[in-house]
């Protein structure tokens, strides 16, 4: 894990000081691992993320031009920008992250006031612990904060969930859901955070005291994996093109039952028949792992993150062999209580729920075993449901 926050502040306060000379407002937004709800966000269903360790970390300071600079040590290329003429659209750099907030700010009309940043970023690029959104979440607080010096007020946290969504499909031209950002602003330590991505309304789930989150990095990112993304989100949508006409009430897969799939199914073409399986039942397992977190049942856990998986490997197909010897690997290890592919697919991570006790000699094993079958040296995690994101005093 990394640093203690008040160690990250004051160092990152001093390399600001040295590159602009001026004393900084810091913000830290988190990364997030999915327990379960997999592609079910942008379906309008329910998911169950938490906020991990992992973090971004925006340092601001107001220009008294007005230029945009985006400075990091951890990304590569150095950013200028004049405020009043920003891009358009992306331009291909980590930088439209903070771009792309910055003009969706400027869209509904808030005056950003000229500023220098300085970004460090902790969560794993491409792991599937969505380094997006801590980027966009961290930038949105910190250009709010410049923004309230001139009397705007700030927005509250799930509007800033909602506008950063909106940044990172306008702008960046990714069409995620609402989750990864919800869970960096909303998260709560100690709990995974359950989220109905159409009325947004949520609940903080207690993860049982003594269990640890073991993040598994497999070190692989398929290159298919955005052209694939998007292609699932198309067959999703046929799904609904044709339940509608069956159900004129169906706006999304989240308003098809499994009874409705049961009748249906041999109507749909196969691979739509498998995505909207997927989706609908995985709908389902979210609610369940819900309640049986609430009520301490790991054993119906395990079980419900074992399905998740092979639902995403079978009927998703966004699973690959590297995170299906991953998840594999955890099945007999001390201290297990369930794990799955977390993420877009195609590579990432596994999220595996293990005793604290035995997370060490878990993360030990499971690393050994990858390495002997692949000939690959993951990164294992420990981690803990961290609170959300907020500026650092």
């Amino acid at each position: 894990m990394s640093l203690p926050i008040t160690m990250i502040a004051r160092e990152l306060a001093q390399r600001f000081g040295k590159l602009f000379g001026d004393h900084p407002r810091i913000f830290r937004a988190p990364g997030r691992v999915n327990l379960i709800g997999e592609h079910t966000d942008y379906n309008d269903g329910f998911v169950m993320p938490a906020a991990v360790g992992f973090s971004t970390y925006v340092a601001i300071a107001a220009r008294p031009d007005r230029k945009l600079v985006i400075h990091s040590e951890e990304f590569p290329g150095n950013f200028e920008f004049d405020l009043d003429h920003l891009p358009e659209r992306r331009t291909g750099g980590w930088c439209d992250y903070v771009l792309g907030v910055a003009s969706v700010l400027l869209r509904r009309g808030f005056k950003l006031q000229a500023a220098n940043l300085l970004v460090h970023g902790e969560v794993p690029i491409g792991a599937g612990l969505s380094s997006s959104a801590a980027v966009e979440v961290a930038s949105a607080l910190a250009f709010m904060s410049m923004s309230a010096t001139t009397g705007e007020t700030r927005l509250p946290l799930p509007e800033i969930a909602k506008l950063c969504r909106e940044a990172e499909n306008s702008f960046v031209g990714a069409r995620v859901g609402i989750m990864d950002q919800f869970v960096s602003c909303m998260g709560k330590a100690g709990h995974a955070f359950f989220l109905d991505c159409r009325s947004l309304d949520f609940q903080f789930v207690p993860i049982p005291a003594g269990m640890a989150l073991v993040v598994c990095n497999t070190m692989v990112k398929h290159d298919l994996a955005t052209g694939a993304y998007n292609t699932r989100r198309e067959e999703c949508e046929e799904g609904v093109r044709r339940f509608a006409k069956w159900y004129p009430r169906v706006r999304a897969l989240r308003d098809v039952s499994e009874e409705m799939l049961d009748q249906h199914a041999r109507d749909l073409p196969a691979t739509i028949a498998k995505r909207c399986t997927h989706v609908v039942r995985e709908n389902q397992r979210t609610l369940d792992a819900a309640r049986a977190l609430t009520e301490g049942d790991l054993t119906r856990v395990r079980e419900l993150m074992r399905d998740s998986h092979n639902s995403l490997r079978d009927l998703y197909e966004v699973s690959c062999g590297e995170l299906d010897l991953m998840v594999e690997a955890a099945q007999n290890l001390p201290g297990f209580y369930g794990g799955r592919m977390t993420g877009g697919g195609f590579g990432g991570c596994t999220v595996n729920l293990v005793r604290e006790e035995n997370a060490e000699e878990f993360a030990q094993r499971i690393a050994e075993s990858y390495r002997r079958r692949t000939g690959i040296t993951s990164q294992v995690y420990l981690c803990t449901a961290e609170d959300g994101a907020g500026e650092l005093s």
